[in-house]
């Protein structure tokens, strides 16, 4: 599994925690403001998550710049090449 897959589970299982989905609720171009209700305390949560569980920095602004859970896993997997 590559990067970037790994990076789309762990968005998927923090979203099912956040939000009270089951995985197959979210997908690709599940939307996180529009779809899921995501908030900034949400979106702060998630990259504090993600940054322990990558090794890297996430910039919050960087993050709320990717609509889609898809578009965010490809942000991560970026943030995680450039190390």
């Amino acid at each position: 599994m590559d990067v970037r897959e790994q990076a789309y589970e762990k968005i998927v299982q923090r979203c099912c925690q956040l939000f009270g989905k089951t995985p197959d609720e979210i997908c690709e171009d599940t939307r996180f403001i529009e779809d899921l209700g995501a908030r900034s305390g949400n979106v702060s949560q998630m990259t504090n998550f993600l940054e322990d569980e990558f090794d890297v920095e996430i910039s919050f602004m960087e993050f709320r710049r990717r609509p889609t859970v898809g578009m965010a896993a490809d942000y991560i997997a970026e943030l995680c090449e450039e190390e």
